[in-house]
């Protein structure tokens, strides 16, 4: 047996995997501003995150982890047992 021919490897056509939101409508992309909008596919309430189908992470405290590895910070809204006045 010729140890070049044992050691040579097939190349294969790289695979494209399929995108995450196969369902119709198509969920907003990881850019557009409703990204939130977009359909849970893996949720984990002790964990404190949730994957949605174009790719973000969804943290409990609003936080956001984008596909390209962007972070957006938590924002809340103030409920009105935080928002005081000025006297």
């Amino acid at each position: 047996m010729n140890t070049a021919s044992s050691r040579r490897t097939h190349s294969t056509p790289q695979r494209k995997n399929p995108p995450m939101c196969q369902h119709q409508p198509l969920c907003p992309t990881a850019d557009s501003a409703d990204r939130e909008a977009a359909r849970v596919v893996a949720h984990h309430p002790e964990q404190g995150w949730s994957l949605l189908c174009n790719g973000v992470l969804l943290f409990e405290d609003t936080g956001e982890l984008l596909p390209d590895g962007q972070i957006i910070a938590p924002h809340r809204p103030l409920t009105t047992a935080r928002v005081t006045t000025a006297a």
